[in-house]
């Protein structure tokens, strides 16, 4: 406990329970809105779930825009595309209602409504000056976390590189988190986000810059996931697997907020650039040849990764525990049904150097990372993630 020390900012209220979407319209009277920026994914509408969102809001008497031009990998040209809509149309504050990618351009717009200027200016840290509009968070699927995370994450289309805006200004006012709205998930949608929640608590807890709050978080959100997923993949209106589910993804957020993600979503950006993979489902692909790499790093930590999920390790050798964590996490995939390798998601061997060089310009993920790669070491782990095993 003395060798710690960090730095843990928690703004965001949240909202938890069934039902709790219906208190949609007060949130927004609370917050000093009288008209609302809603961004959605388009999806929603296909599966009755944008109505469950705007009937509040109709009869609460809020007023309301709709923006649904959002892509699964969005571009800064979406965000600023948005700003201007909510702009001319006189909005005072912004809903996000969907998955990361809605959530992420709803922050990006509500911080671009105060500060002016495009997207692009506000890639990397600490360039927010001021506060945005109030914005609410409402998360669709059990992924990113993105309710309470103060990043927005982007394609930039000059350089078809994957990046974000980070700052405290992008975290939500409030996240509302209602577990009904998750029930009519597809098992596809289900599966990627899930692992990708997964992953933000593994890369929290093992993490160069953990701690015992990030821990805390991380240890509650793996167990409440890998005990979950399949569940809620194999039955999609389990509102108790449903809510487990998102609880866990929020507590992942709230882990990744405060102790940082590692190699894996370092390797799994230029998925994105390049291929336009989503980033869900190139993390999925990639946490267990990331994990297997990086064993030697943080050995205790992997073994009661091992446990946490489940599986018997007290009477192995530490090593053999740690690998163990391995073969749950590869299992977890294969339970949920994502593919077991690269190749599979159309990945293109020819280009892993390229991706190998974009993946450590990534540095805060690598820097966080419990052991320090090489060049040549992510390679090794690409071609290895795209033969599968």
């Amino acid at each position: 406990m003395t060798a710690q020390k960090f730095t843990v900012t928690q703004p965001t209220q949240i909202r938890f329970g069934v039902g709790s979407v219906n208190d949609l319209a007060q949130a927004v009277h609370d917050l000093g809105g009288t008209k609302a920026m809603l961004v959605v994914d388009p999806s929603l509408k296909n599966v009755g779930l944008l109505s469950k969102i705007t009937e509040p809001l109709d009869k609460g008497g809020v007023a309301y825009e709709i923006f649904d031009h959002v892509d699964p990998e969005p571009g800064l040209k979406l965000a600023d595309e948005g700003t201007v809509l909510a702009s001319q149309s006189g909005c005072d504050c912004v809903i996000g209602a969907g998955g990361g990618s809605a959530m992420d351009v709803a922050k990006a717009i509500s911080i671009l409504l105060t500060n002016g200027g495009n997207a692009e200016d506000y890639l990397g840290l600490g360039k927010i000056k001021k506060p945005g509009v109030p914005k609410i968070m409402i998360p669709t699927t059990a992924g990113t976390g993105a309710e309470v995370t103060f990043t927005a994450v982007f394609i930039n289309e000059k350089t078809k590189s994957k990046g974000g805006m980070n700052g405290d200004p992008l975290y939500p006012d409030l996240a509302l988190l209602d577990p009904e709205l998750t029930v009519t998930l597809p098992p596809q949608v289900t599966a990627a986000p899930g692992i990708d929640a997964f992953t933000h608590a593994l890369e929290a807890f093992v993490s160069t810059q953990s701690h015992t709050i990030s821990d805390m978080y991380a240890m509650q959100a793996m167990e409440l996931i890998s005990g979950n997923l399949a569940r809620a993949y194999a039955h999609g209106d389990n509102l108790e697997a449903r809510s487990a589910m998102l609880m866990g993804s929020l507590l992942a957020g709230k882990a990744l907020a405060t102790a940082g993600v590692g190699l894996v979503h370092a390797m799994a950006y230029p998925l994105g650039g390049m291929f336009g993979i989503p980033h869900g489902l190139a993390n999925a692909v990639l946490l267990p040849y990331v994990v297997d790499f990086n064993i030697i790093g943080d050995p205790e930590k992997y073994a009661l990764i091992a446990e946490i999920m489940g599986y018997s390790v007290s009477d192995l050798p530490l090593r053999q525990a740690a690998q163990t964590a391995v073969e749950a996490v590869y299992e977890l995939n294969q339970d949920v049904d994502i593919p077991g390798s690269l190749d599979a998601i159309g990945v293109s061997a020819d280009k892993i150097p390229e991706m190998a060089e974009i993946a450590l310009t990534v540095t805060r993920p690598v820097e966080n990372n419990p052991r320090k790669p090489s060049l040549e070491d992510v390679i090794m782990i690409y071609e290895t993630a795209h033969k599968g095993w």
